[in-house]
C-alpha cells in the first residue's frame, strides 16, 4: 500500500503531500489539547508495534499478499489525533530508512494512511464502539481504515494518468478488501488482548500499565528480529497491480536507502540482515513516536 516515487504525477504529489501536511500539523495541535502526557510511553510502544506488524505479509488471495496496516489499532488505543502523528513517523521512517515508500510520495501515503485511514478508523470506532459491540466496531475500524488507504491510493494512481483496466481494478478491490477483512480481525484480536493486559486501556486518563507496555514490547521484538521467517515473499496488494499494468518500471527512489528490502547490507548472513534491520528499525519508531509524544506535550504545557 506504500506508494513508491515514481507514480504519481507532480500536480498529484503537490496536491496530496500539502493536505496530508496540513492534516497532520492540524493533528498535533489538537492532540497537544486532549493527550494527557502519561500516555507519551504508549505512542511510542504502540509505534514501535504498529512498525515491527506493518513488516510481516501474508497471503490474501490471487498471488498477492497484505500486512497490517494498524490505523484503527493507533486511533482505538492512543485517540485520532495522536494516531496520526505515531503513524506518519512509521512511515517517515520506513521511506527514509528502508525505501518503504517513497520519500516525494511520502504525502499521499501519509494522507491515505496516517490521516484518511486513521479518520475513517476513529469514526467506525466512535460509531459502533459502544455498549457491548467492542469487537464489532474493532472489525469494522480497521477494515474500514485499511480500505479507505487502499482507495485513496488507487484513486491517486487514476488521476496522475495511470489507466487501469475494469478487470484489474475489479482485481486489486478484491485483494484490498481481503486484505482489509483480515486487518479488521487482526485489530479486534490484538485489541482483545491489550485490554487483558490493562483493562482501563482506553481510558485517556489512566497511564500505560506496566505490563501492557512490557507485552507490546515483548511482541515488538519478535516481530522485528524474528517475523521474517514466518512472513510471505508475494508481493503486496499495490506491488501485484503495478506487476499486472507493467508499470513497475516507473518506480524511481529519489534517496539510496540504508536498509533497503528491510535487510542490512553490511552482515553477511540473511537471516541476521532482517534481524539487525528489524531491530534498528523499532528503535527508530520508538524513539521517533516517543519524542513526537513528548514534543506534544510540552506544547500543550506551554
Amino acid at each position: 500500500m506504500h506508494i513508491p516515487d515514481g507514480y504519481l504525477s507532480p500536480p498529484v504529489l503537490g496536491v496530496a503531500g500539502a493536505a496530508g501536511l496540513a492534516a497532520v500539523v492540524a493533528a498535533s495541535r489538537r492532540a497537544s489539547g486532549a493527550m494527557e502526557e502519561s500516555r507519551v510511553p504508549l505512542m511510542g510502544v504502540m509505534g514501535a508495534f504498529v512498525f515491527a506488524a506493518q513488516m510481516i505479509n501474508f497471503p490474501v488471495a490471487a498471488g498477492a499478499s497484505g500486512h497490517l496496516l494498524g490505523s484503527a489499532l493507533l486511533a482505538i488505543t492512543l485517540g485520532a489525533a495522536p494516531a496520526m502523528v505515531v503513524m506518519t513517523a512509521i512511515l517517515a521512517i520506513q521511506a527514509l530508512l528502508f525505501q518503504d515508500g517513497g520519500v516525494l510520495a511520502l504525502g499521499a501515503n501519509v494522507l491515505n494512511m496516517a490521516v484518511a485511514g486513521v479518520a475513517a478508523a476513529a469514526w467506525a470506532w466512535r460509531l459502533l464502539g459502544g455498549g457491548g459491540r467492542r469487537r464489532l466496531a474493532a472489525f469494522a475500524a480497521g477494515m474500514l481504515g485499511a480500505l479507505v488507504a487502499a482507495c485513496l491510493a488507487l484513486a491517486e494512481l487514476g488521476a496522475s494518468g495511470i489507466r487501469i483496466p475494469p478487470g484489474a481494478l475489479a482485481a486489486a478491490l478484491g485483494i484490498f478488501a481481503l486484505g482489509a477483512a483480515l486487518e479488521g480481525v487482526i485489530t479486534a484480536a490484538v485489541l482483545a488482548a491489550l485490554e487483558r493486559l490493562q483493562p482501563a486501556l482506553l481510558d485517556p486518563r489512566q497511564p500505560a500499565a506496566r505490563p501492557l507496555l512490557s507485552g507490546l514490547l515483548l511482541a515488538s521484538l519478535l516481530l522485528a528480529t524474528g517475523g521474517f521467517l514466518a512472513a510471505s515473499a508475494l508481493p503486496d496488494g499495490l506491488e501485484h497491480l503495478a506487476e499486472t499494468l507493467g508499470i513497475a518500471g516507473l518506480e524511481r527512489p529519489l534517496l539510496a536507502s540504508p536498509l533497503p528490502d528491510y535487510e542490512a547490507p553490511w552482515l553477511s548472513a540473511p537471516a541476521l540482515q532482517k534481524a539487525a534491520a528489524g531491530l534498528l528499525g523499532l528503535a527508530a519508531a520508538a524513539a521517533l513516536c516517543w519524542a513526537a509524544g513528548k514534543w506534544i506535550a510540552r506544547w500543550r504545557n506551554a
